[in-house]
Formats: C-alpha cells, sequence, structure tokens
C-alpha cells in the first residue's frame, strides 16, 4: 500500500519503507547541481567525454554523504558513536554535516581528475558554484527535520514575509530564527553572483571555485554564529572553524598562491595538419585530383573554388562528393599512384616551418602531426622536405575511424602519448582542421595558407587566423590557457 504524506517528516511510505523528505531534498538538489555541472562541462568539450561527469557525480555524491555523515558523528558526540558505531549508518535518523561532504567530495574529485588526466581547476570551476544549488535546496530538508534554528522569537516574528515558515518554526512551543533559510537564500545569491558576474570578470583557472568557497565560507560563518543546534570542537564552533579555512583558501586562491604550489601551467600540447599547413603539397594534391576530373567527370568543374576545397578535406569525403558513382578504393588507389610519382619535385616545407618545429622540440612542447594523409605517405614528404626528426608523433587518417572535423585524431594521439589534453593547441589550413580543434576545446589557430579560404577562416571557429607559422611563438609566450574559450 502506498501513502503520500503518512508523517511530517515522511515524503513516501512503499511497503512499509519510508522515503524521507530530508533524503528527497537532498537527492533533488544534487540532480540539479549535476545538471548544471553537465552543461558547464559540455562547453569545456574535451573533458566530458566518456560519461565523465555522471561517474564522477555519482563517486562525489556518495562519498560527500559519507563525509558528511562522519563529520557530524566526529564533532556531535564522538563517544556515543564509538559506543554503538552501528547508529552511523542511521543516516534516515539525521545528522548530516555539509562541510564534511565538501571536504569529502573536494577530495573525491581530485582524485578522479588525477585518475582520468584531467585539470582539477576546470572542473572545479564547472561544479563547484553548482553545489550551491544543491546545499540551497538541502537546507530544506533542516526546515521538515526542524534544525538549523537560531535563537528563539516573538511569534510576531513570522507574521510578516516569513509567515509560511512558522508553523515548522515552533519548537517545543517556542519560535526560533530560521538559520537554514537565511543559508539557502545566501548560497543561491552566491551561484547567481559567480555565474554571471565573477564568471564573466574571472581571469584564471579556480577563480569560480575560488569564490565558492570564499563566499560560503562567508556566509555559514554568520549563520553559524546565530545557530543555536552546531558542532563543536571543544568550545570552539566546528562550522566556523571550518569556514575560516574555506575563506582562506579561497582567498589564497584568488592571489594564485595554489597555482604557484600546487597548480603550475603545462606547457600546451601542440599539433599541427599537414597538408597546407606545415608541407607545401598543393601541386601534388591539384594534378592527381585533375587527372580524376578528366577521366571521371569533366575537367573544367575542378575550377579555383574545387581546388581549394579539396585540400585538407579526407580523400574518401571528396570522391563521394564529386565522383558518388564511382568506386572509392579505386579512386584512392589511382589518385596515389599518380601522386607517388610526383612528389619529389613538387612538395616543400613551408617557410618557417622547419625553424618553428626546431623551435617547440628545442623548448620541450610535445608536438604532434594529426593529418587526413595516411601515416605512411607523411613520414615519406617530411623525409623530403627535412622535417622528419622534428615532430614527436603522426597520426594519419589510417590511424582512426572518424575523420575531421571530428575529434578523434586529437583524442587519439593525446592518449596513446599521455600528453596535456587540457592546454591543446591545433593549427591548420582548413575548415576541417579548425572544426576539429573546435569540437575537442582545443585552442585553434587557423593558418591562412590559401586566399581563397581566407574569409571562411576569418569567420570560423578560430581563436586566432595567421598568415606566417612564426607568428606562433608570440602566441606560445602570451599569458593565456589555450583552449577555445580561454579557460
Amino acid at each position: 500500500m502506498i501513502k503520500f504524506f503518512p508523517s511530517d517528516k515522511v515524503f513516501l511510505s512503499i511497503l512499509g519503507l519510508d522515503i524521507r523528505w530530508y533524503a528527497v531534498l537532498i537527492l533533488c538538489g544534487a540532480l540539479l547541481a549535476f545538471c548544471f555541472s553537465k552543461k558547464d562541462l559540455d562547453e569545456c568539450k574535451n573533458i566530458n567525454k566518456n560519461d565523465f561527469i555522471s561517474d564522477l557525480f555519482l563517486y562525489v555524491l556518495w562519498f560527500g554523504i559519507c563525509g558528511a555523515r562522519l563529520w557530524y558523528c566526529l564533532f556531535s558526540d564522538i563517544g556515543y558513536y564509538l559506543a554503538n558505531p552501528i547508529n552511523i549508518l542511521k543516516v534516515y535518523d539525521g545528522g548530516l554535516a555539509i562541510h564534511g561532504g565538501v571536504v569529502a567530495g573536494v577530495i573525491v574529485a581530485y582524485i578522479y581528475c588525477k585518475r582520468k588526466n584531467v585539470s582539477f581547476l576546470r572542473v572545479a570551476d564547472c561544479v563547484l558554484p553548482n553545489v550551491l544549488v544543491a546545499q540551497a535546496i538541502g537546507r530544506w530538508g533542516n526546515y521538515v527535520n526542524q534544525e538549523c534554528h537560531g535563537l528563539e522569537v516573538s511569534e510576531s516574528f513570522y507574521d510578516g514575509i516569513l509567515f509560511f515558515l512558522k508553523e515548522k518554526m515552533c519548537i517545543g512551543g517556542h519560535y526560533y530564527e530560521p538559520m537554514f533559510f537565511y543559508e539557502s537564500v545566501g548560497c543561491i545569491i552566491g551561484f547567481l553572483l559567480i555565474k554571471f558576474i565573477l564568471k564573466k570578470t574571472a581571469n584564471k583557472r579556480g577563480d569560480l571555485a575560488y569564490g565558492y568557497f570564499l563566499w560560503y565560507g562567508f556566509i555559514r560563518f554568520f549563520i553559524e554564529g546565530r545557530r543555536t543546534d552546531s558542532l563543536y570542537l571543544g568550545p570552539i564552533k566546528m562550522a566556523q572553524l571550518t569556514s575560516i579555512a574555506l575563506m582562506v583558501i579561497g582567498i589564497l586562491g584568488f592571489l594564485g598562491v595554489f597555482d604557484r604550489l600546487f597548480f603550475k601551467k603545462q606547457k600546451p600540447t601542440v599539433l599541427f595538419d599537414f597538408d597546407g599547413t606545415l608541407a607545401d603539397t598543393r601541386a601534388c594534391i591539384i594534378t592527381p585530383y585533375r587527372e580524376l576530373f578528366k577521366k571521371y567527370a569533366k575537367e573544367e568543374d575542378f575550377d579555383e573554388q574545387v581546388q581549394s576545397e579539396v585540400i585538407g578535406p579526407a580523400l574518401v569525403d571528396m570522391f563521394a562528393k564529386y565522383f558518388p558513382n564511382e568506386d572509392a578504393n579505386q579512386l584512392i588507389e589511382e589518385y596515389r599512384s599518380i601522386q607517388s610519382k610526383m612528389l619529389e619535385g613538387s612538395v616543400k616545407a613551408f617557410p618557417d616551418a622547419k625553424e618553428v618545429l626546431a623551435m617547440l622540440k628545442e623548448e620541450g612542447y610535445h608536438v604532434g602531426i594529426i593529418s587526413s594523409r595516411n601515416e605512411a605517405s607523411i613520414h615519406r614528404i617530411m623525409k623530403i622536405i627535412g622535417l622528419d626528426g622534428l615532430v614527436d608523433d603522426v597520426f594519419g587518417i589510417d590511424q582512426v575511424t572518424k575523420h575531421k572535423p571530428d575529434p578523434e585524431i586529437i583524442y587519439s594521439i593525446i592518449a596513446k602519448n599521455h600528453w596535456n589534453g587540457d592546454d591543446v593547441i591545433v593549427v591548420g589550413d582548413s575548415l576541417a582542421d579548425v572544426d576539429c580543434g573546435y569540437n575537442y576545446g582545443a585552442y585553434t589557430i587557423a593558418f591562412i595558407s590559401d586566399k581563397l579560404k581566407e574569409e571562411s577562416l576569418h569567420n570560423s571557429h578560430a581563436n586566432k587566423c595567421i598568415n606566417s607559422l612564426s607568428e606562433l611563438k608570440g602566441i606560445l609566450k602570451s599569458d593565456q590557457y589555450f583552449t577555445y574559450n580561454l579557460k
């Protein structure tokens, strides 16, 4: 038999099992924070992959509740719980301390991010401000349980706008100040300030997380000062002591202390497209295409616009567009046969390519090539034009299942080499390259080696457009993060 609201504290009873309002409100708050966090992490693109946020949510929720319960037991009556350890498990009888949940959740999130090779600060910026929403909703569980109240007040205190709180704030025939409500409102205000003001002015990773620590520590310190049901460490209110620690963390974080000690910037991973970016292979791309147009279509259809379009994308994609009725595998064989005969005399490195790659190698950057050409062909051309040995790894189209602009090739080369996957620069000459970098979440540089592509590249997702590879040196020396949204 199902009964709705059989008592003040029970939300739903099913076959004798009570589901309490406190649990429902905590879960609702957590789910709403999860939705907000997922949206924010989706904007980071390269983080929320393979159910990252879903797994993180489950770990943080579980360990956060455990941490909140242990914190309560530790600072409420540790002697009682040591004598009756089974009662530690009786969460349904009440007793969760949010500070313990925050501490446990942050530790678990840090460990999880380290294991997944993901920037903890970026994740913290996306998640912690949303925790304020969960806390704001969860505080109403205290209302149901008649907890988190302040000093005694007169009945007339609730004659104004707080009339709707009156019934539950009457405890034992006396009325008490609704500290839970003040904290709930404070959390919502903090959430709005961080999301809509601090987010626009923050200039480094972690600032939104530090904003959370500073704001919640500030709010909770003063709320706790008026509570009459606090946890104590000796004569000191534990929540106030912890709140001071949170405020110190927030201030030190804003001042950059943790950046200097623990979160030093890593050099970005630098990934280059090959054709039209490092190697001027225009002639050996155009000539085979021209021969195929002569044979299977009309040579006059192979105008300047089409010639510009075919440089960069995968052969199979272009053949599907321009020769839809032909066997793509046969066309690829013919194309490569023609190209192979003319490579030696028709390809060269772009100006500054060798100098830039040598500089990157000397300064310790991880450098890779991600190309729509097959790997063997890339290595062959690199030897011809004198770039062999200047990059750490090469990924060609034959090493992935999805073509650009899908970012699989970026994920693959970074995962294989365990490179920095948070700060990534992608340099390419086509919209496919730019969109590939954008879809990953990389800082994307459009190299304009073809004037016909200039307008489209300037209107693309590229963070920067350059006309010479040497401009990359100045970009690398700039004090910024290398993600598409710069954070």
